[in-house]
C-alpha cells in the first residue's frame, strides 16, 4: 500500500514555531517550504510563512502545517485540521480523490502543482477537508 494519511494544522503565521515545538518534542526531520520557495508569493508581506511544513520521526510521528493566507478565511475553531493523503502511485491517489469527491465541494482540482506531479484539496461531503497529493523527496535550496 502507498498511502499514508497525516493530521495537517492549519495555521495564521505560527506554523513555523509549532513544527518546530513538535519537532523538539517528538524529534525526527523539520521540512519546511515558504510561498517564496514555491514561488506562490499572491502577498508579499506572507513571503516567509509556511505554505508546507512537516515533521516525521523515525517512531512514527508525522504532522503537517502551513500557515493559512489571508485572502482565505480561517477561524481555528472551524477548519483546525486537514487531513492529508499522500501517495507514490498517481492512479491510487486519483482513485481515492474520485471516490471521496462525490458530493463533494472541490476547493483545488486534483492536477500537477510546481511543487507535486498532483495535488488537490476538496472537502467532503461531511465537511472535512482533505489534500492530496503525490509524495516527492524535499531538497533543501
Amino acid at each position: 500500500m502507498t498511502i499514508k494519511t497525516t493530521t495537517h494544522l492549519n495555521f495564521r503565521g505560527d506554523a513555523r514555531a509549532a513544527l518546530a515545538f513538535y519537532n523538539q518534542v517528538f524529534g525526527g526531520q523539520l521540512a519546511v517550504v515558504t510561498y517564496k520557495d514555491a514561488g506562490a508569493v499572491q502577498n508579499p508581506d506572507e513571503a516567509d510563512q509556511v505554505m508546507w511544513g512537516q515533521v516525521e520521526a523515525t517512531n512514527g510521528f508525522r504532522i503537517m502545517a502551513y500557515d493559512v493566507p489571508a485572502r482565505l478565511g480561517w477561524n481555528p475553531g472551524e477548519i483546525p485540521v486537514f487531513v492529508s493523503v499522500r501517495g507514490t502511485d498517481a492512479a491510487e491517489i486519483t482513485s481515492c480523490w474520485q471516490k471521496l469527491g462525490v458530493d463533494a465541494t472541490v476547493l483545488q482540482p486534483l492536477a500537477p502543482a510546481d511543487w507535486s506531479p498532483l495535488y488537490g484539496m476538496l472537502k467532503d461531503r461531511f465537511g472535512i477537508t482533505w489534500v492530496f497529493d503525490i509524495e516527492v523527496a524535499y531538497a533543501p535550496a
